[in-house]
Protein backbone atom coordinates (compact mmCIF):
# COMPACT_ATOMS: atom_id res chain seq x y z
CA UNK A 1 0.00 0.00 0.00
CA UNK A 2 1.15 3.50 -1.17
CA UNK A 3 0.50 6.20 1.85
CA UNK A 4 1.38 9.69 2.83
CA UNK A 5 2.14 10.57 6.33
CA UNK A 6 -1.15 11.14 7.83
CA UNK A 7 -0.60 10.23 11.22
CA UNK A 8 -2.76 6.88 12.18
CA UNK A 9 -5.95 8.60 10.46
CA UNK A 10 -8.28 5.49 9.41
CA UNK A 11 -8.41 5.00 5.87
CA UNK A 12 -11.46 4.56 3.92
CA UNK A 13 -12.47 3.94 0.41
CA UNK A 14 -14.24 6.14 -1.63
CA UNK A 15 -17.72 5.02 -1.05
CA UNK A 16 -17.44 5.92 2.21
CA UNK A 17 -15.88 8.74 1.92
CA UNK A 18 -18.14 10.72 -0.59
CA UNK A 19 -21.09 9.18 2.73
CA UNK A 20 -19.30 10.47 4.82
CA UNK A 21 -19.07 14.05 3.29
CA UNK A 22 -21.94 14.16 1.48
CA UNK A 23 -20.93 14.09 -2.18
CA UNK A 24 -21.25 11.91 -4.95
CA UNK A 25 -18.18 9.17 -5.98
CA UNK A 26 -18.40 11.09 -9.35
CA UNK A 27 -17.93 14.89 -7.22
CA UNK A 28 -14.81 13.38 -5.50
CA UNK A 29 -13.44 11.83 -8.51
CA UNK A 30 -13.95 15.10 -10.21
CA UNK A 31 -12.07 17.22 -7.72
CA UNK A 32 -9.38 14.51 -7.60
CA UNK A 33 -8.75 15.16 -11.46
CA UNK A 34 -8.82 19.20 -10.61
CA UNK A 35 -6.35 18.83 -8.17
CA UNK A 36 -8.48 19.50 -5.07
CA UNK A 37 -8.12 16.35 -3.22
CA UNK A 38 -5.31 13.48 -3.39
CA UNK A 39 -6.02 10.63 -1.98
CA UNK A 40 -3.95 9.66 0.88
CA UNK A 41 -3.07 6.23 0.24
CA UNK A 42 -4.02 3.52 -2.49
CA UNK A 43 -5.07 -0.02 -1.59
CA UNK A 44 -2.92 -3.08 -3.03
CA UNK A 45 -6.05 -3.34 -5.59
CA UNK A 46 -5.35 -0.03 -6.57
CA UNK A 47 -8.49 1.62 -4.91
CA UNK A 48 -8.62 4.99 -3.04
CA UNK A 49 -8.09 5.40 0.47
CA UNK A 50 -8.85 8.59 2.14
CA UNK A 51 -7.96 9.39 6.00
CA UNK A 52 -9.81 12.25 7.85
CA UNK A 53 -7.91 15.54 6.62
CA UNK A 54 -8.91 14.42 3.01
CA UNK A 55 -12.59 14.69 3.89
CA UNK A 56 -11.76 18.24 5.75
CA UNK A 57 -11.03 18.83 2.57
CA UNK A 58 -13.67 17.94 1.03
CA UNK A 59 -15.56 19.74 3.37
CA UNK A 60 -14.22 23.00 2.73
CA UNK A 61 -14.73 22.23 -1.16
CA UNK A 62 -18.17 21.15 -0.61
CA UNK A 63 -19.11 24.58 1.52
CA UNK A 64 -17.28 26.45 -1.27
CA UNK A 65 -19.33 25.15 -4.36
CA UNK A 66 -22.90 27.25 -3.06
CA UNK A 67 -20.98 30.24 -2.60
CA UNK A 68 -19.77 30.08 -6.31
CA UNK A 69 -15.92 29.97 -5.89
CA UNK A 70 -13.90 28.96 -9.11
CA UNK A 71 -12.05 25.60 -8.71
CA UNK A 72 -9.16 27.34 -8.92
CA UNK A 73 -10.26 29.60 -6.10
CA UNK A 74 -10.80 26.31 -4.19
CA UNK A 75 -7.26 25.09 -5.17
CA UNK A 76 -5.99 28.38 -3.95
CA UNK A 77 -7.69 28.32 -0.63
CA UNK A 78 -6.54 24.88 0.03
CA UNK A 79 -3.01 25.68 -0.75
CA UNK A 80 -3.23 28.32 1.66
CA UNK A 81 -4.74 26.67 4.27
CA UNK A 82 -1.66 24.00 4.01
CA UNK A 83 0.80 26.62 3.84
CA UNK A 84 -0.90 28.62 7.23
CA UNK A 85 -0.95 25.36 8.98
CA UNK A 86 3.37 24.63 7.54
CA UNK A 87 3.89 28.33 8.94
CA UNK A 88 5.48 29.92 11.63
CA UNK A 89 4.91 33.42 13.03
CA UNK A 90 6.27 35.53 11.04
CA UNK A 91 6.06 38.16 8.01
CA UNK A 92 5.14 35.16 5.54
CA UNK A 93 2.48 33.71 7.68
CA UNK A 94 0.64 37.36 7.96
CA UNK A 95 0.61 37.44 4.22
CA UNK A 96 -0.77 34.30 4.06
CA UNK A 97 -3.84 35.20 7.14
CA UNK A 98 -4.21 38.41 4.66
CA UNK A 99 -4.87 36.11 2.18
CA UNK A 100 -7.22 34.20 3.99
CA UNK A 101 -9.29 37.54 5.46
CA UNK A 102 -9.82 38.23 1.42
CA UNK A 103 -11.37 34.69 1.36
CA UNK A 104 -13.16 35.08 4.56
CA UNK A 105 -14.14 38.45 2.66
CA UNK A 106 -15.53 36.85 -0.12
CA UNK A 107 -17.25 34.63 1.08
CA UNK A 108 -19.30 36.84 3.50
CA UNK A 109 -19.96 38.84 0.81
CA UNK A 110 -21.35 35.93 -1.51
CA UNK A 111 -23.34 34.74 1.85
CA UNK A 112 -25.62 38.19 1.57
CA UNK A 113 -25.67 37.64 -1.90
CA UNK A 114 -27.63 34.55 -0.70
CA UNK A 115 -29.57 35.87 1.95
CA UNK A 116 -30.64 38.95 -0.31
CA UNK A 117 -31.98 35.87 -3.18
CA UNK A 118 -33.76 34.18 -0.68
CA UNK A 119 -35.28 36.82 0.92
CA UNK A 120 -36.48 38.06 -2.59
CA UNK A 121 -37.83 33.78 -3.30
CA UNK A 122 -39.90 34.12 0.15
CA UNK A 123 -41.66 37.16 -0.98
CA UNK A 124 -42.50 35.90 -4.35
CA UNK A 125 -43.62 32.39 -2.30
CA UNK A 126 -45.52 34.43 0.12
CA UNK A 127 -47.17 36.76 -2.93
CA UNK A 128 -48.59 33.26 -4.77
CA UNK A 129 -49.75 32.36 -1.23
CA UNK A 130 -51.49 35.46 -0.69
CA UNK A 131 -52.95 34.74 -4.34
CA UNK A 132 -54.20 31.38 -3.65
CA UNK A 133 -55.77 32.55 -0.32
CA UNK A 134 -57.48 35.32 -2.25
CA UNK A 135 -59.08 32.95 -5.15
CA UNK A 136 -59.87 30.11 -2.90
CA UNK A 137 -62.33 32.54 -0.94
Amino acid sequence: MTERSEGTSQLMQIGEAAERVGLSIRTIRHYEEAGLIVPSARSEGGFRLYTQPDLDRLAVVKRMKPLGFTLEEMRDLLTLLDALADTEPGAERTALLDRLAMFHQAATARVQALRDQLATAEGFARQMQDQLDIHRR
